[in-house]
């Protein structure tokens, strides 16, 4: 299975791994009356969200976290509130995105050979290189602030698990566009409710994805474009070069820096080369072992962190701690073994005795 497609089963452990990944499933409701438009059918518009290749563009895009996320430092977008970033694309595989950090901003450049990630906090630059036969690095986050990528990943993975069907119309940054909403099928063990696309009624691309859960009436988490400029943008965007006096690293040396700390073994657990999966569709849960040596080299503030927002659980299958967020659950077991999902607690207790 496409790691990618486990969006929506790894979300909680962003909070944990920093990871950035839950900005796929955070933006505020259009302005203005919804517009008037040709009826299409959920098919069509499924389509559309799979196949579209947006054109160049350059927009703000803006994120409203109603997760119950803490506020983490290095990842402010994660934390509940509004957030916003800037995106451009040539569309030709050429990205730029500025996410502001506080009083610092992170500048990602991929300019089609090579992703740039600039960090003006302190002045450092990760260099990756693209190879052929490899997926692009994890420094490039055009994924996880594109509207676009996020719902073709959503429905990707959930289409055939799903009751689709258009749900009138919307304006999203002054753009006339349609409501597809996926509802979970009722045999799906998860705590989603629905999520709604708004699919661009003439460029077919995805605006804005919303996700809500059960029990509530707003979106828990937003995503999507509050202004967008369709056309050709400035060449010197994807352009980088590094500011004077930066220091500029790779993304293995920066990783071997970082060392065994907690979350970078959650991290490599989840996203590792042999990730474990259970189920399918919407109640997906991936599993996998974080590193003996990560789990007896754990410093206090991480341990901490982690003791805040967590609580102490246990069952048959042993004892540990669990995260829980409006979208997603994340069990990590006091062995090491770790599952996380889109589900209610009980379904992680029934699935980690499966992980090897």
């Amino acid at each position: 299975m496409n790691k990618r497609k486990v969006t929506l089963a790894a979300a909680a452990a962003g909070v944990i791994t920093g990871a950035a990944g839950l900005s796929l499933l955070a933006m505020p409701a259009g302005a203005g009356q919804p517009p008037t438009l040709p009826d299409v059918s959920a098919e069509s518009l499924v389509e559309q969200v799979l196949t579209s290749k947006p054109g160049a563009f350059g927009g703000t895009v803006e994120v409203d976290n109603k997760l119950g996320l803490p506020s983490i430092a290095e990842i402010p977008q994660l934390a509940d509130g509004k957030h916003s970033a800037r995106i451009w694309t040539d569309g030709n595989g050429k990205f730029r995105a500025a996410l502001p950090n506080g009083q610092s901003e992170q500048t990602i450049v991929d300019d089609g050979t090579t992703t740039w990630s600039w960090n003006s906090a302190d002045n450092e630059v990760t260099k990756s290189e693209h190879k052929a036969d490899q997926p692009r690095p994890a420094e490039d986050k055009s994924e996880s602030v594109n509207p676009a990528e996020a719902a073709k990943q959503v429905v990707g993975m959930t289409k055939e698990f799903s009751d689709i069907t258009v749900d009138g119309t919307a304006r999203v940054a002054n753009r006339a566009a349609y409501e597809l909403v996926l509802t979970p099928k009722a045999s799906e063990k998860t705590l989603i409710r629905e999520v709604r696309i708004a699919v661009d009624s003439e460029l077919k691309m995805p605006l804005r994805v919303q996700v809500l859960t059960n029990g509530t009436s707003e979106p828990a988490g937003t995503v999507g474009f509050s202004e967008i400029n369709v056309g050709p943008q400035d060449a010197k965007l994807f352009e980088f070069t590094p500011p004077a006096n930066a220091k500029v690293t790779t993304p293995e040396a920066k990783e071997e820096r970082r060392g065994q700390k907690p979350e970078l073994g959650i991290e490599q657990a989840l996203q590792g080369k042999d990730p474990q999966f259970f189920g399918t569709g919407w109640d997906t849960v991936v599993g996998a072992r974080i590193p003996a040596e990560a789990m007896t080299q754990v410093p206090a503030e991480a341990q901490g962190l982690v003791d805040k927002f967590t609580k102490k659980v246990s069952g048959a299958w042993g004892s540990g701690q669990i995260f829980t967020t409006k979208v997603a659950t994340i069990l990590i077991a006091d062995d090491g073994r770790v599952v996380a999902g889109a589900v209610p607690e009980q379904v992680l207790f029934d699935t980690i005795g499966q992980v090897k």
